[in-house]
């Protein structure tokens, strides 16, 4: 083999055969995450000044910036027109999922507990802002706390993304951090909440010093450090989409979108401009104009019901003094297909156009209904997958601070969290599907029962209406004979035999 090699050497040596060297390319990240999010969260907002604002700040670091329709400053007169796609497509996607979300039910014995909490704070509008949150930043967490001058059982909130950074071990989220910037006198301090595995630490910074939190009069009472039991950390992550940019981060549904989201911005303006521009003009004579008929002045025109151009009198030999008008073409056509392209790219991949209202030719059809919804369907199912997984952690941690806050035993519980269906076919649709199941002897009576009602009704109305379909089918349970064989009631006597 080594000769091989050798004469393989020789070889390259004699034709002079180079290896291609590597190529070292940087690349310069204009933003961070923090700034990400903040784009996204003026997306959201549906402000046009902010929009504007937040562009022409970030214009200089970049050409491609720069020339964006936000950030361009137009030599002409133009009104910039945002059509709210971004703040539309956030609210239906959560309205969506928190009003399919069923009750959050726990074992018996907790039941009492969950449910006191409950009266304390809606668990619902905390659910469906940390669903908009993460929709937005990418991810998110909740925290737990205990304020007894507040509240009895544990406080809960979620704090968006931009706000939290998260320290991994081999893969594992050991610690997350809680930022917040507090002023005092003049001077901007950073303030840390470090949720950890049996311990909360809070850290107050001047820059990059670490200062006393008697620093701030309002945290002078706070404790630098708080213990517990090192099984529990009362702080939950939820992440909806992994981020290919940001590892061990969430993505937002508006990640890649902003190009989209101007592109649509500058076609809607430029439509709307036309038509401005495309208003019939009136030509009116001299002599034509409207006067007032006690001084003989003429009226001035107005932009609501008296707009005109004046021109002056045809006093030629067969001149004809007549009021003109003229309605310039505004291709609507060609407008209207740059903005549904540019609509098209704003939501694919997040959201289904029929979903928000937008008609893509009407069909009767149950199925072709559903298939028109396919892409809310799959943003939907990713967003409940992960809520199932992460409101039972959030249950049990809440659970756990109020054993911990009450000197009690803490152990993990069994959480239930279900959703309803989403675009379900019609009722009549149902009926039939599970009837021909049925008849066809694939499906049993509570498998169809089941299947029809779903989670609108309980197990035990379900299982009372299959008990009155067998009735009235004819179809009876009898209980199986009883035969006693115990062995003293078999003894028979030598003599019988």
């Amino acid at each position: 083999m080594w000769l091989v090699d050798k004469m393989r050497s020789k070889i390259r040596s004699f034709l002079q055969i180079e290896n291609n060297q590597s190529n070292n390319i940087t690349l310069n990240n204009l933003t961070d995450y923090e700034t990400d999010c903040y784009i996204n969260r003026v997306w959201s907002w549906g402000d046009k000044a902010a929009i504007e604002q937040l562009f022409k700040q970030i214009q200089t670091q970049s050409d491609s910036i720069r020339l964006n329709f936000w950030a361009a400053t137009p030599s002409m007169g133009i009104v910039k027109r945002h059509t709210g796609l971004p703040g539309i497509m956030l609210n239906t996607l959560t309205d969506i999922i928190i009003s399919d979300m069923n009750d959050i039910t726990v074992e018996p014995e907790r039941q009492n507990d969950w449910n006191e909490m409950c009266k304390t704070m809606d668990i619902e509008e905390i659910i469906s802002e940390a669903v908009r949150d993460v929709f937005v930043s990418g991810d998110g967490a909740f925290r737990v706390s205990i304020d007894e001058n507040i509240n009895k059982y544990p406080i809960v909130d979620f704090i968006p993304g931009e706000n939290v950074e998260y320290k991994y071990v081999k893969g594992q989220i050991r610690e997350i951090i809680f930022k917040e910037y507090v002023s005092h006198r003049g001077k901007r301090y950073h303030l840390q909440e470090v949720y950890g595995y049996g311990y909360i630490r809070t850290e107050l910074y001047d820059d990059d010093n670490k200062v006393s939190l008697k620093t701030i009069p309002a945290y002078k009472s706070t404790a630098p450090e708080i213990t517990f039991d090192n099984s529990v950390i009362m702080a939950v992550p939820l992440i909806f989409f992994k981020s290919l940019r940001y590892k061990g981060r969430g993505k937002s549904i508006f990640s890649g979108k902003t190009d989209s989201f101007d592109s649509l911005d500058e076609a809607w303006s430029q439509w709307m401009e036309a038509l401005r521009k495309g208003r019939t003009k009136e030509y009116i004579p001299d002599m034509l104009i409207p006067r007032n008929p006690d001084t003989g002045e003429p009226i001035k025109p107005n932009d609501f019901d008296n707009s005109f151009i004046a021109i002056g009198d045809d006093r030629s030999e067969k001149g004809e003094n007549k009021i003109q008008r003229e309605q310039p073409a505004i291709p609507h056509e060609s407008y209207l297909s740059t903005y549904i392209t540019a609509l098209d790219q704003c939501l694919q991949g997040v959201i289904s156009p029929s979903t928000l209202g937008i008609d893509v030719k009407k069909l009767d059809n149950a199925e072709a209904q559903r298939e028109k919804e396919k892409t809310t369907l799959y943003t939907r199912n990713k967003v409940v997958v992960a809520l199932q997984k992460t409101l039972p952690v959030l249950v049990n941690t809440m659970l756990k601070a109020y054993d911990i806050l009450t000197n009690q035993p803490i152990g993990d519980i069994n959480v239930d969290v279900s959703f309803g269906e989403y675009a379900n076919p019609s009722f009549e649709s149902q009926v039939e599907t599970v009837s021909k199941a049925k008849s066809g002897g694939i499906m049993s009576i509570e498998a169809a029962v089941d299947e029809l009602y779903g989670a609108s009704k309980e197990d035990e109305w379900k299982a009372e209406e299959v008990a009155r379909i067998k009735e009235e089918q004819g179809i009876a349970t009898i209980e199986e004979p009883y035969i006693n064989t115990t062995a003293e009631d078999f003894k028979i006597g030598a003599a019988e035999i």
